[in-house]
């Protein structure tokens, strides 16, 4: 992205991300201290720092979670998902039937999930029906 777009765009957040990391003042670009060039890099480093660069998350949503924060969510929705499995497995039919479908955290950025149709699982008898085939074949 151009150095001037980033500052016509977003000048507070940039201002604020100068003076938090490098101690750069925004105003010095005005006086004379301070080249676009030099601008230029600090904006680079800027987007280096997911979850704390102020200019990152205003540009894009998902920049307010770090690359922890994001696999932190999938280890989570993967042992709900376990758990849930495993639950289905061993309950009696009847309390299986109400156990949801775990829904994932939702991300920065990303579009609420759309509730999922209810999962059917087969009972013992279309199992036993079903490998009955199998070994017949």
């Amino acid at each position: 992205m151009a150095v001037v777009r980033v500052i016509q765009e977003f000048p507070d957040e940039l201002e604020a991300d100068l003076l938090e990391f490098f101690g750069v003042d925004l105003l010095n670009l005005w006086r004379g201290r301070l080249s676009l060039r030099r601008i230029g890099v600090l904006i680079n480093s800027l987007m280096n720092k997911p979850g704390r660069s102020t200019l990152l998350m205003a540009m894009d949503e998902r920049a307010k979670w770090s690359e922890r924060e994001y696999l932190l969510a999938r280890m989570s929705d993967a042992l709900e998902l376990s758990n849930f499995l495993f639950l289905k497995a061993n309950v009696p039919d009847e309390d299986a039937r109400d156990l949801e479908f775990p829904a994932p955290i939702p991300r920065p950025g990303e579009p609420e999930p759309q509730p999922t149709s209810k999962v059917e699982f087969s009972d013992a008898a279309e199992l036993t029906t079903f490998f009955g085939r199998l070994n017949s074949v």
